[in-house]
C-alpha cells in the first residue's frame, strides 16, 4: 500500500470535512437496513453486519442449500447477483448454505433487486 497514486487518495480523503463522513456513514447504514429488511421479507436468514458491504444470508429456509447453485442460477431466475460464502472457508461446506450481498450500490438498485428477490420467493 506504499504506492505514490494511493497515497494522494488518501491525503485527499483526510482533508474531507467530518460532515462527509457522518454523511456516508449513515447513508450506507440506511442501505444496509434496506437490504436487510428485503431479504428477510423474501425469506432469508439475514446475519446483520456492522463492519462490511455485504450482508450474508442463509438460504435455507427458501428451501436450498447449495449456495455456488444458487448464485450460479440467480441472475436468469431474478436478475440479481450474490456471492457464495463457501469461496471464503477452508471447508467449503461449511459455507454452502450462505450467501451474500453487497448493498454498497444506489439505493434505487437495492430496491429492485429486493422486489425481484420477493418475487423470486413467492
Amino acid at each position: 500500500m506504499a504506492s505514490g497514486p494511493f497515497q494522494y487518495a488518501v491525503a485527499e480523503a483526510l482533508a474531507l470535512p467530518d460532515t462527509y463522513f457522518t454523511a456516508f456513514r449513515e447513508d450506507m447504514r440506511a442501505k444496509r437496513d434496506l437490504l436487510a429488511a428485503g431479504l428477510a421479507d423474501a425469506g432469508f436468514g439475514v446475519f446483520r453486519t456492522a463492519g462490511t458491504y455485504f450482508i450474508t444470508t442463509d438460504i435455507r429456509p427458501l428451501g436450498e442449500s447449495d449456495g455456488f447453485a444458487f448464485c450460479r442460477s440467480l441472475p436468469e431466475r431474478a436478475g440479481v447477483v450474490a456471492i457464495p460464502n463457501a469461496v471464503f472457508y477452508d471447508h467449503r461446506d461449511a459455507g454452502a448454505p450462505f450467501v451474500r450481498f453487497a448493498f454498497c450500490k444506489r439505493t434505487g438498485v437495492l430496491e429492485e433487486a429486493v422486489g425481484r428477490l420477493k418475487a423470486l420467493a413467492g
